[in-house]
């Protein structure tokens, strides 16, 4: 039977780590943008070696378990000298694991840019970062954004992973709370709400950037004409 004054006791421990699984999530998605963004660019490279080793380092992350990847960066770095926080191994780990899936989509926002677009910037005698900055980037990250924002989703839904490195997110919390009160339904119902909100808001917010960089999009050209 649902107890509320169960509920309301066990709430304010939930919402502790509520915060520790929204701010993975988000350090792991900037992760994840930055170095989706490298490997777009190292993929792309005219240099083979590069973009070879590149091609194989994403093949590499997308094909193997995120889990196990987690472990290894937790438990099996440290033996060479290298350890980490659960919170930074578990950001890291979610991180590098995202970045070759947003990789991918860096590369079709690109290849969607018209080609008229890169010999305007030739012609203009533009230097690759001002091509890059101020043309080229612009118009491939607008259109991915939707799919940009699903990703940033399923990491959201992919945080419980981190437990498994001893870090105690939202799910974690709730079964540490249901272990001690032999208890399951109020906990594990309210970590399932909180995830239907966050995914929710995150959902509405993309949606609603995807709209504000439409606006802008077409005042410039309105500007421009």
């Amino acid at each position: 039977m649902w107890s509320w004054d169960f509920t309301f006791k066990i709430l304010p421990q939930l919402l502790d780590t509520l915060w520790i699984t929204i701010s993975a999530t988000i350090a792991a998605f900037a992760v994840a943008m930055i170095g989706g963004l490298i490997l777009a660019f190292a993929r792309r490279s005219t240099f083979r070696l590069l973009s070879w080793v590149t091609y194989a380092f994403i093949e590499f992350i997308r094909t193997t378990p995120p889990l196990v990847q987690l472990y290894v960066i937790f438990y099996v770095l440290p033996r060479y000298g290298l350890s980490l926080s659960p919170f930074t191994a578990g950001v890291i780990g979610l991180g590098i694991h995202y970045s070759t899936y947003l990789s991918e989509v860096y590369r079709a926002g690109i290849d969607s840019v018209p080609r008229g677009q890169w010999e305007a910037a030739t012609a203009l005698n533009f230097s690759p970062l001002q091509k890059w900055k101020t043309i080229i980037l612009p118009q491939a990250i607008r259109p991915v954004v939707p799919v940009m924002g699903n990703y940033l989703i399923v990491m959201l839904k992919e945080t419980p992973m981190l437990s498994a490195i001893t870090l105690v997110e939202l799910l974690g919390r709730a079964q540490i709370i249901g272990s001690n009160t032999f208890r399951y339904l109020e906990p594990i119902t309210l970590v399932g709400l909180f995830f239907l909100v966050l995914s929710y808001s995150a959902s509405r917010l993309v949606i609603r950037l995807e709209k504000r960089m439409n606006i802008n999009h077409h005042g410039k050209m309105d500007a421009a004409a």
